[in-house]
């Protein structure tokens, strides 16, 4: 009987200890790949701390921002630079925003299929803003060329120019208001970079915004223990991040840029 219990007690003890090995396992992964319980996720940068600005340059425009994880906050509990900007400038937003997905054209949730399909083309908009994927760059999705039409039906949008020129085009076409597109500050990827060189060739073309955040100099001179507060992984903001390093310069430059 006092062997029986004992195996008892050990096979419990076993028990609780593969229980806290799986549960400090799940914990740690949600924490390196969703960074739940960093720092630059706590309390202190929550969506409801943030407070109202009384005269924001930009209060009741409404705007479209359209893009992948970094524009859904994938790093930040699907809090991001959208959502504090909706709240401090009192903004009407349209966060349409899925991980993983290209502006290539390769699926249902790719950005175009997404625009044409899941925003309503008879709204009201000041603003189209779009993000300069990140995943057609890791994908290594081909760059393409820039083609000499303006004409929606002309994009080849197997490619990143293609789709790039095909959502600019419908965007001016459906809401007639100002393109912008944003880049992500800088990290180590030659695909990226020629991505936005890309992007600031198609400026000139289609005469839209860039809120270039990846040759910023100054912005992205920031030192290790900035960034790892700032940032779950090279891509993807925290809050802290969000709310103090990326949301500031994006509301800059749609302060000025939505007032021309």
């Amino acid at each position: 009987m006092f062997r029986l219990k004992l195996k008892k007690k050990k096979g419990i003890i076993i028990l609780v200890i593969a229980l806290i090995i799986v549960i400090s396992s799940a914990v740690y992964n949600v924490n390196k790949y969703l960074g739940w319980f960093r720092e630059g996720n706590s309390a202190k940068y929550s969506l409801e701390n943030v407070q109202k600005l009384d005269n924001s340059p930009i209060a009741n425009k409404n705007i479209i921002f359209l893009g992948s994880s970094v524009t859904l906050g994938k790093g930040s509990r699907d809090v991001s630079f959208v959502d504090y900007i909706e709240k401090k400038d009192s903004v009407s937003v349209t966060k349409e925003a899925v991980s993983g997905t290209t502006l290539v054209d390769k699926g249902k949730d790719s950005y175009i299929q997404r625009m044409k399909n899941k925003l309503d083309t008879k709204a009201k908009v000041d603003a189209f803003v779009c993000q300069l994927s990140t995943n057609d760059a890791s994908q290594k999705q081909p760059l393409g060329k820039i083609n000499t039409s303006m004409n929606l039906k002309d994009f080849d949008t197997s490619t990143i120019t293609g789709a790039m020129e095909y959502i600019i085009c419908y965007a001016k076409q459906n809401w007639n208001c100002k393109v912008i597109f944003y880049t992500e500050t800088k990290y180590e990827s030659k695909e990226y970079e020629a991505m936005v060189t890309r992007l600031l060739e198609l400026q000139k073309k289609w005469n839209i915004g860039v809120i270039d955040m990846w040759n910023d100099n100054e912005l992205n001179n920031i030192n290790e223990k900035t960034r790892k507060l700032y940032m779950l992984d090279n891509v993807h903001p925290l809050k802290a991040g969000y709310l103090e390093w990326w949301t500031p310069y994006i509301e800059k430059y749609l302060y000025g840029y939505l007032q021309q």
